[in-house]
């Protein structure tokens, strides 16, 4: 019989995992990334921005366990993804796995700014708000959030460069998933090398790229449990 990725976790189980891991990520994420933080947040404007994160506690507190929810299953889908393709490349495998898990490392340490903002704001002994030096330190922590995020997905393009490669080597991935894990990890590194290489080219036809691992989740989830390695 040939062998699978591991003794106790077969291509079909690693492969739901991963599917599912990620369908979930695709709905917590946007939650947290395009509702929560937009309605908190008024980019230009500090004083509004501190007074919805002050009084919408709630939805702070959503938006933060939106990320947190997401950055936890990227650990998740890191191991059993690394279990997918173990039979194509152990060590290929691995090493685009660690990829990951660094992204994800620099992702929770970007999300403890916000909790140190929610901290600040609603510990029992929070500030005021009207100190223009804690309103200052907010905003200081809410640019350290995104830019130590952002800086993150260099090491999250490789790992999508990896798995796409993983993918083409196979023999049980469509080649042509591995095809667009690969255009998707460029055009995730290209926009976030943007403004440090070339902060003035307009780059937003990259958009169209980061549909690659939506696509290749639902592979996962529709086909992919039902793969055979043939070794």
């Amino acid at each position: 019989m040939p062998p699978t990725p591991s003794n106790s976790i077969s291509l079909k189980t690693a492969a739901l995992i991963s599917g599912f891991c990620l369908l979930v990520m695709v709905i917590a994420a946007p939650i947290a990334e395009m509702y929560a933080y937009p309605k908190l947040v008024v980019s230009g404007n500090l004083s509004d921005t501190v007074q919805n994160l002050s009084t919408q506690k709630g939805l702070f507190l959503i938006c933060i366990m939106g990320y947190l929810l997401t950055f936890v299953l990227d650990i998740v889908v890191a191991w059993s993804l690394h279990l997918f393709l173990k039979p194509v490349n152990a060590e290929g495998s691995l090493l685009t796995a660690w990829f990951r898990v660094v992204y994800t490392v620099v992702a929770f340490v970007a999300l403890l700014n916000l909790v140190s903002v929610y901290r600040m704001l609603h510990a029992p002994t929070g500030f005021l708000l009207d100190n223009e030096s804690n309103n200052l330190q907010i905003a200081h922590y809410l640019n350290a959030f995104k830019s130590q995020w952002q800086f993150g997905f260099v090491f999250f393009s490789l790992h999508l460069i990896l798995l796409g490669y993983l993918a083409v080597k196979s023999s049980y991935i469509p080649k042509l998933f591995g095809i667009l894990l690969i255009v998707n990890g460029l055009g995730y590194l290209v926009n976030t090398l943007k403004p440090f290489l070339f902060p003035t080219v307009n780059i937003s036809f990259v958009s169209f790229t980061f549909l690659g691992e939506i696509v290749f989740m639902f592979w996962l989830l529709i086909k992919g449990w039902r793969v055979k390695w043939d070794g």
